[in-house]
């Protein structure tokens, strides 16, 4: 089964706006991502309809952070995007007449409501500002200065 990865995407790229001075083009973020300006435009849209991004167009325009960083947590950034599933794995099937799976179905579905709450809980948790704190320190480590268009890596 094929991983979302859309929640990850999307932090990263709120991760390398927060490193920029001014806007960034849908173009250069879909560069560092290897995909496509028009996914760049749909994956943010959620995000500006939420108020933690703005676009704007035209010469200098592009893709601004609005939202203070400290405020937003990986929960919030997680619903802006519709809440998409968290885990890959499920019942078999929903409806059964079997008892068996019935039981089975049971168990399953407690284990699976736990562990999402569990990990909501921990999503709340963490800041997009101390998302951007490691990234900080990792950039100092490294020596060098963050340029989107050249140091992607």
């Amino acid at each position: 089964m094929r991983r979302d990865s859309r929640l990850s995407g999307v932090l990263h790229l709120l991760l390398h706006m927060a490193q920029q001075s001014g806007p960034v083009t849908s173009g250069v973020l879909a560069k560092a991502m290897s995909t496509n300006p028009v996914v760049i435009r749909q994956v943010m849209a959620g995000l500006r309809n939420s108020g933690y991004v703005r676009s704007e167009k035209g010469h200098g325009g592009g893709w601004t952070l609005t939202c203070d960083l400290s405020e937003v947590t990986l929960r919030d950034v997680y619903t802006s995007l519709g809440c998409p599933s968290l885990l890959a794995i499920g019942n078999r099937t929903d409806e059964t007449g079997c008892l068996v799976e019935q039981a089975v179905n049971v168990a399953l579905d407690r284990a699976f409501r736990d562990a999402e709450a569990l990990l909501l809980s921990r999503f709340g948790e963490v800041t997009l500002a101390a998302l951007n704190a490691d990234v900080c320190k990792r950039l100092a480590a490294r020596g060098g200065s963050h340029d989107l268009e050249t140091n992607h890596a």
